[in-house]
Protein backbone atom coordinates (compact mmCIF):
# COMPACT_ATOMS: atom_id res chain seq x y z
CA UNK A 1 0.00 0.00 0.00
CA UNK A 2 1.32 3.49 -1.24
CA UNK A 3 0.87 6.35 1.28
CA UNK A 4 0.87 9.86 0.87
CA UNK A 5 0.14 13.09 2.64
CA UNK A 6 -1.89 15.93 1.35
CA UNK A 7 -1.03 19.61 3.06
CA UNK A 8 -4.27 21.17 1.91
CA UNK A 9 -7.90 20.32 2.34
CA UNK A 10 -9.40 23.09 -0.30
CA UNK A 11 -10.20 22.15 -3.90
CA UNK A 12 -6.68 20.88 -5.23
CA UNK A 13 -5.97 18.62 -1.93
CA UNK A 14 -9.69 17.58 -1.84
CA UNK A 15 -9.19 16.29 -5.22
CA UNK A 16 -6.26 14.41 -5.14
CA UNK A 17 -7.18 12.73 -2.57
CA UNK A 18 -10.33 11.15 -3.90
CA UNK A 19 -8.54 10.26 -7.19
CA UNK A 20 -5.45 8.40 -4.80
CA UNK A 21 -7.92 6.60 -2.30
CA UNK A 22 -9.84 5.43 -5.41
CA UNK A 23 -6.46 4.00 -6.92
CA UNK A 24 -5.99 2.18 -4.12
CA UNK A 25 -3.37 4.78 -2.27
CA UNK A 26 -3.82 5.36 1.88
CA UNK A 27 -4.23 9.12 1.88
CA UNK A 28 -4.12 11.17 4.82
CA UNK A 29 -5.04 15.29 4.34
CA UNK A 30 -3.74 17.87 6.97
CA UNK A 31 -5.44 21.11 7.09
CA UNK A 32 -4.44 23.99 10.23
CA UNK A 33 -8.16 25.22 10.10
CA UNK A 34 -9.92 23.60 12.71
CA UNK A 35 -12.57 22.37 10.54
CA UNK A 36 -13.80 22.64 6.87
CA UNK A 37 -13.22 26.18 5.87
CA UNK A 38 -16.86 27.98 5.25
CA UNK A 39 -17.27 31.32 3.39
CA UNK A 40 -15.22 32.53 0.26
CA UNK A 41 -16.10 33.65 -3.40
CA UNK A 42 -17.80 31.44 -5.96
CA UNK A 43 -15.60 29.93 -8.20
CA UNK A 44 -15.86 28.62 -11.97
CA UNK A 45 -15.85 25.91 -13.30
CA UNK A 46 -14.26 25.44 -16.72
CA UNK A 47 -12.96 23.94 -19.97
CA UNK A 48 -11.50 20.63 -19.43
CA UNK A 49 -12.00 20.84 -15.38
CA UNK A 50 -15.67 20.27 -15.95
CA UNK A 51 -14.35 16.66 -17.31
CA UNK A 52 -12.54 16.60 -13.83
CA UNK A 53 -15.76 16.40 -11.95
CA UNK A 54 -17.38 14.18 -13.90
CA UNK A 55 -14.59 11.98 -13.47
CA UNK A 56 -14.64 12.46 -9.81
CA UNK A 57 -18.91 11.33 -10.38
CA UNK A 58 -19.81 14.95 -8.74
CA UNK A 59 -20.56 17.00 -11.84
CA UNK A 60 -24.35 16.50 -11.61
CA UNK A 61 -24.45 17.95 -8.09
CA UNK A 62 -22.21 20.97 -8.81
CA UNK A 63 -24.20 21.82 -11.42
CA UNK A 64 -27.40 21.58 -9.91
CA UNK A 65 -25.84 24.15 -6.83
CA UNK A 66 -24.24 26.64 -9.38
CA UNK A 67 -25.19 30.12 -9.40
CA UNK A 68 -28.02 31.47 -11.52
CA UNK A 69 -27.39 34.88 -12.14
CA UNK A 70 -29.58 36.45 -14.62
CA UNK A 71 -27.22 39.12 -15.30
CA UNK A 72 -24.67 41.79 -13.71
CA UNK A 73 -24.65 45.92 -13.44
CA UNK A 74 -21.90 48.02 -13.04
CA UNK A 75 -22.17 51.21 -10.94
CA UNK A 76 -19.67 54.12 -10.21
CA UNK A 77 -18.71 55.15 -6.43
CA UNK A 78 -22.15 57.45 -6.35
CA UNK A 79 -24.59 54.46 -7.28
CA UNK A 80 -24.67 55.98 -10.94
CA UNK A 81 -25.02 52.82 -13.14
CA UNK A 82 -22.29 52.78 -15.96
CA UNK A 83 -23.18 49.37 -17.92
CA UNK A 84 -25.29 46.31 -17.58
CA UNK A 85 -25.82 43.02 -19.02
CA UNK A 86 -27.82 40.16 -19.15
CA UNK A 87 -25.46 38.06 -21.48
CA UNK A 88 -22.63 37.48 -19.15
CA UNK A 89 -21.15 38.20 -15.78
CA UNK A 90 -17.51 39.46 -15.16
CA UNK A 91 -17.09 36.32 -12.71
CA UNK A 92 -18.49 33.54 -14.83
CA UNK A 93 -18.20 34.69 -18.17
CA UNK A 94 -21.54 34.03 -20.89
CA UNK A 95 -24.73 32.85 -19.32
CA UNK A 96 -25.10 30.70 -21.61
CA UNK A 97 -21.88 28.44 -21.36
CA UNK A 98 -21.86 25.27 -20.28
CA UNK A 99 -19.30 26.15 -17.57
CA UNK A 100 -20.71 27.19 -14.70
CA UNK A 101 -20.40 29.04 -11.02
CA UNK A 102 -20.91 27.55 -7.65
CA UNK A 103 -19.29 28.81 -4.27
CA UNK A 104 -16.21 27.08 -3.44
CA UNK A 105 -17.56 25.77 0.12
CA UNK A 106 -20.27 23.85 -1.79
CA UNK A 107 -17.15 22.24 -3.63
CA UNK A 108 -14.86 21.61 -0.76
CA UNK A 109 -17.84 20.00 1.18
CA UNK A 110 -18.48 17.87 -1.85
CA UNK A 111 -14.80 16.54 -1.98
CA UNK A 112 -14.57 16.07 1.67
CA UNK A 113 -17.29 13.19 1.04
CA UNK A 114 -14.03 11.28 -0.47
CA UNK A 115 -14.04 7.65 0.63
CA UNK A 116 -11.13 5.79 2.74
CA UNK A 117 -9.18 9.40 3.14
CA UNK A 118 -8.04 10.52 6.73
CA UNK A 119 -8.52 14.20 7.33
CA UNK A 120 -6.73 15.55 10.22
CA UNK A 121 -7.93 19.39 10.95
CA UNK A 122 -6.11 21.85 13.03
CA UNK A 123 -2.72 20.52 12.70
CA UNK A 124 0.20 21.63 10.14
CA UNK A 125 3.33 20.89 9.14
CA UNK A 126 6.20 21.80 10.90
CA UNK A 127 9.11 19.75 9.35
CA UNK A 128 10.09 17.24 6.30
CA UNK A 129 13.03 15.24 6.45
CA UNK A 130 13.73 13.27 2.89
CA UNK A 131 14.87 9.28 4.06
CA UNK A 132 16.16 6.93 2.26
CA UNK A 133 12.29 4.97 2.31
CA UNK A 134 10.06 7.79 2.81
CA UNK A 135 9.89 11.46 4.14
CA UNK A 136 9.53 11.90 7.98
CA UNK A 137 7.16 14.61 8.99
CA UNK A 138 6.84 16.45 11.82
CA UNK A 139 3.49 17.93 13.24
CA UNK A 140 2.64 21.11 15.13
CA UNK A 141 0.71 19.19 17.82
CA UNK A 142 3.50 17.14 18.20
CA UNK A 143 4.54 13.36 16.93
CA UNK A 144 6.02 12.25 13.11
CA UNK A 145 4.82 9.99 11.03
CA UNK A 146 6.34 9.02 7.42
CA UNK A 147 5.07 9.28 3.72
CA UNK A 148 6.19 7.82 0.66
CA UNK A 149 4.57 10.99 -1.17
CA UNK A 150 4.14 14.41 0.77
CA UNK A 151 2.07 16.54 -1.44
CA UNK A 152 1.79 20.38 -1.05
CA UNK A 153 -1.63 21.73 -2.07
CA UNK A 154 -2.04 24.44 0.65
CA UNK A 155 -2.10 27.61 -1.28
CA UNK A 156 -0.35 30.81 -2.02
CA UNK A 157 1.50 31.01 1.49
CA UNK A 158 2.10 26.52 1.57
CA UNK A 159 3.87 25.69 4.24
CA UNK A 160 4.97 22.82 2.07
CA UNK A 161 6.33 24.87 -0.51
CA UNK A 162 8.45 27.20 2.25
CA UNK A 163 9.63 23.82 3.52
CA UNK A 164 11.01 22.13 0.54
CA UNK A 165 11.82 24.71 -2.38
CA UNK A 166 12.55 28.25 0.22
CA UNK A 167 10.97 31.24 1.45
CA UNK A 168 7.83 32.09 -0.62
CA UNK A 169 8.99 35.56 -1.31
CA UNK A 170 11.55 33.89 -4.07
CA UNK A 171 8.21 32.63 -5.99
CA UNK A 172 5.81 35.36 -5.33
CA UNK A 173 4.60 38.11 -7.77
CA UNK A 174 2.60 40.60 -6.63
CA UNK A 175 0.09 41.86 -8.67
CA UNK A 176 -1.07 44.84 -7.35
CA UNK A 177 -4.48 44.01 -5.74
CA UNK A 178 -5.83 43.27 -2.43
CA UNK A 179 -9.41 41.85 -1.68
CA UNK A 180 -11.64 40.74 1.56
CA UNK A 181 -14.74 38.41 1.01
CA UNK A 182 -16.93 37.89 3.64
CA UNK A 183 -20.89 36.86 3.85
CA UNK A 184 -23.73 38.80 5.07
CA UNK A 185 -26.83 39.28 5.00
CA UNK A 186 -28.77 39.99 1.79
CA UNK A 187 -30.13 43.78 2.91
CA UNK A 188 -29.73 44.71 -0.74
CA UNK A 189 -32.57 42.70 -1.63
CA UNK A 190 -30.94 41.23 -4.76
CA UNK A 191 -32.19 38.72 -6.52
CA UNK A 192 -30.00 36.67 -9.04
CA UNK A 193 -28.16 39.68 -9.77
CA UNK A 194 -24.32 40.91 -9.70
CA UNK A 195 -23.64 44.10 -8.85
CA UNK A 196 -19.92 45.61 -9.25
CA UNK A 197 -18.78 49.09 -7.97
CA UNK A 198 -15.80 51.01 -9.22
CA UNK A 199 -14.10 54.36 -7.55
CA UNK A 200 -10.58 55.53 -8.48
CA UNK A 201 -8.54 53.02 -6.80
CA UNK A 202 -10.97 50.77 -4.89
CA UNK A 203 -14.00 48.54 -6.27
CA UNK A 204 -15.64 45.05 -5.45
CA UNK A 205 -18.42 43.02 -6.39
CA UNK A 206 -21.88 41.79 -4.35
CA UNK A 207 -24.10 38.88 -5.32
CA UNK A 208 -26.76 36.49 -3.53
CA UNK A 209 -26.53 33.19 -3.08
CA UNK A 210 -28.61 30.57 -1.31
CA UNK A 211 -31.97 31.52 -2.72
CA UNK A 212 -30.95 34.89 -2.51
CA UNK A 213 -30.92 34.76 1.65
CA UNK A 214 -27.06 35.78 1.38
CA UNK A 215 -24.79 38.02 0.23
CA UNK A 216 -21.17 37.14 -0.98
CA UNK A 217 -18.97 40.43 -0.76
CA UNK A 218 -15.73 40.88 -2.48
CA UNK A 219 -14.31 44.87 -1.76
CA UNK A 220 -10.77 45.83 -3.17
CA UNK A 221 -8.16 48.01 -3.45
CA UNK A 222 -4.68 48.95 -5.33
CA UNK A 223 -1.71 48.67 -3.51
CA UNK A 224 1.81 48.08 -3.27
CA UNK A 225 2.90 44.84 -1.30
CA UNK A 226 1.77 45.03 3.33
CA UNK A 227 3.52 43.30 5.59
CA UNK A 228 0.94 40.94 7.29
CA UNK A 229 -1.88 42.23 9.70
CA UNK A 230 -4.03 40.24 11.83
CA UNK A 231 -7.79 40.05 11.05
CA UNK A 232 -8.90 43.33 13.17
CA UNK A 233 -5.92 45.31 11.27
CA UNK A 234 -7.36 43.84 7.47
CA UNK A 235 -10.73 45.33 8.33
CA UNK A 236 -9.23 48.17 9.27
CA UNK A 237 -7.37 49.12 6.53
CA UNK A 238 -10.52 47.92 4.10
CA UNK A 239 -12.31 50.42 5.69
CA UNK A 240 -10.04 53.34 5.91
CA UNK A 241 -9.54 52.42 1.90
CA UNK A 242 -12.93 52.79 0.91
CA UNK A 243 -13.87 55.65 3.38
CA UNK A 244 -15.57 58.38 1.11
CA UNK A 245 -17.20 55.97 -1.51
CA UNK A 246 -20.51 55.94 -2.10
CA UNK A 247 -23.18 53.40 -3.22
CA UNK A 248 -24.17 50.87 -0.24
CA UNK A 249 -20.13 50.72 0.14
CA UNK A 250 -20.75 52.21 3.74
CA UNK A 251 -23.11 49.43 4.15
CA UNK A 252 -21.15 46.82 3.55
CA UNK A 253 -17.89 48.37 5.39
CA UNK A 254 -20.40 47.68 7.97
CA UNK A 255 -21.33 44.19 7.95
CA UNK A 256 -18.09 43.72 7.23
CA UNK A 257 -17.14 44.98 11.18
CA UNK A 258 -19.79 42.21 11.93
CA UNK A 259 -18.46 39.24 9.60
CA UNK A 260 -16.78 36.41 11.72
CA UNK A 261 -15.82 34.75 8.24
CA UNK A 262 -13.35 37.02 6.36
CA UNK A 263 -10.40 36.02 3.82
CA UNK A 264 -8.08 38.70 3.11
CA UNK A 265 -5.34 38.48 1.12
CA UNK A 266 -3.10 40.34 -1.90
CA UNK A 267 -3.52 38.92 -5.87
CA UNK A 268 -0.45 37.13 -6.41
CA UNK A 269 1.01 34.47 -8.50
CA UNK A 270 3.58 32.09 -8.02
CA UNK A 271 6.11 31.12 -10.12
CA UNK A 272 9.04 28.46 -9.78
CA UNK A 273 11.39 26.34 -12.19
CA UNK A 274 10.23 23.10 -10.60
CA UNK A 275 7.32 21.47 -9.13
CA UNK A 276 8.75 18.42 -7.27
CA UNK A 277 11.91 17.96 -4.96
CA UNK A 278 12.41 14.64 -4.15
CA UNK A 279 9.48 12.81 -2.78
CA UNK A 280 7.56 16.13 -2.27
CA UNK A 281 5.41 17.92 -4.90
CA UNK A 282 2.94 20.81 -5.33
CA UNK A 283 -0.34 21.02 -7.12
CA UNK A 284 -2.56 23.69 -7.23
CA UNK A 285 -1.84 27.61 -6.19
CA UNK A 286 1.03 25.77 -3.54
CA UNK A 287 3.02 25.47 -7.18
CA UNK A 288 1.42 27.93 -9.59
CA UNK A 289 -1.46 30.08 -8.29
CA UNK A 290 -2.54 32.17 -10.98
CA UNK A 291 -4.71 34.64 -8.33
CA UNK A 292 -8.76 35.36 -8.30
CA UNK A 293 -7.89 37.66 -11.60
CA UNK A 294 -7.32 34.75 -13.55
CA UNK A 295 -10.87 33.23 -13.20
CA UNK A 296 -8.62 30.29 -13.54
CA UNK A 297 -7.71 28.93 -10.17
CA UNK A 298 -10.41 26.21 -9.62
CA UNK A 299 -9.66 25.02 -12.92
CA UNK A 300 -5.88 24.77 -12.65
CA UNK A 301 -6.32 23.19 -8.99
CA UNK A 302 -8.58 20.67 -10.74
CA UNK A 303 -6.93 19.54 -13.26
CA UNK A 304 -3.80 19.70 -11.77
CA UNK A 305 -5.00 17.30 -9.49
CA UNK A 306 -6.46 14.77 -11.86
CA UNK A 307 -3.04 14.63 -14.18
CA UNK A 308 -0.84 14.24 -11.10
CA UNK A 309 -2.90 11.27 -9.81
CA UNK A 310 -3.11 10.24 -14.13
CA UNK A 311 0.60 10.18 -14.11
CA UNK A 312 1.50 8.48 -10.65
CA UNK A 313 -0.60 5.59 -11.90
CA UNK A 314 1.52 5.04 -14.82
CA UNK A 315 5.21 5.14 -13.82
CA UNK A 316 7.68 5.52 -11.20
CA UNK A 317 7.91 8.67 -8.68
CA UNK A 318 10.49 10.51 -10.99
CA UNK A 319 8.37 9.56 -13.98
CA UNK A 320 5.35 10.46 -13.25
CA UNK A 321 6.78 13.93 -11.76
CA UNK A 322 8.32 14.75 -14.93
CA UNK A 323 5.25 14.19 -16.91
CA UNK A 324 2.97 15.72 -14.85
CA UNK A 325 5.04 19.09 -14.93
CA UNK A 326 5.38 18.54 -18.59
CA UNK A 327 1.67 18.57 -19.08
CA UNK A 328 0.79 21.22 -16.50
CA UNK A 329 3.31 23.94 -17.49
CA UNK A 330 1.67 25.18 -20.47
CA UNK A 331 -1.42 25.28 -19.18
CA UNK A 332 -0.91 27.10 -16.24
CA UNK A 333 1.15 29.89 -18.46
CA UNK A 334 -1.65 30.73 -19.87
CA UNK A 335 -4.04 30.61 -17.15
CA UNK A 336 -1.56 32.86 -15.22
CA UNK A 337 -1.69 35.32 -18.05
CA UNK A 338 -5.34 35.42 -17.98
CA UNK A 339 -4.74 37.67 -14.68
CA UNK A 340 -2.30 40.11 -16.22
CA UNK A 341 -5.11 40.92 -18.86
CA UNK A 342 -8.15 40.67 -16.44
CA UNK A 343 -5.83 43.44 -14.09
CA UNK A 344 -6.76 45.92 -16.80
CA UNK A 345 -10.49 44.80 -17.53
CA UNK A 346 -12.38 41.60 -18.39
CA UNK A 347 -10.07 38.90 -20.80
CA UNK A 348 -11.67 38.39 -24.26
CA UNK A 349 -12.70 35.33 -24.64
CA UNK A 350 -10.79 34.22 -27.30
CA UNK A 351 -7.69 34.23 -24.13
CA UNK A 352 -10.24 32.70 -22.26
CA UNK A 353 -11.29 29.78 -24.46
CA UNK A 354 -7.76 29.28 -25.29
CA UNK A 355 -6.58 29.22 -21.65
CA UNK A 356 -9.35 26.84 -20.42
CA UNK A 357 -8.84 24.19 -22.94
CA UNK A 358 -5.24 24.38 -23.56
CA UNK A 359 -4.66 20.68 -22.20
CA UNK A 360 -5.76 16.91 -22.88
CA UNK A 361 -6.67 14.91 -19.99
CA UNK A 362 -5.92 11.88 -21.97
Amino acid sequence: MRNVLISGAGVAGGTLAWLLARAGWAVTVVDRAPGPRTGGQAIDVRGVALDVVDELGLGDRMRALRTRMRGMSVVDGDGHELFRSEEFTYSSGRLDSADFEILRDDVVAMLLEAPRVEYVFGDTITALTEEAHGVRVEFERGGFRTFDLVVGADGLHSVVRRLAFGPEEDFTRHLGQYLAIFPTANFLGLEDWQVWFRHEHTGGVVYPVRENTELRVTLGFGSEPLPRLAVPEQKRLIAERLAGVGWEVPKLLEAMADADVFYFDAMAQIHLDRWSAGRVVLVGDAGYCASALSGQGTSLALVGAYVLAQELGRGTREEAFAAYERRMRPFAALNQALATENAEGPASEESVERAKNAISLA
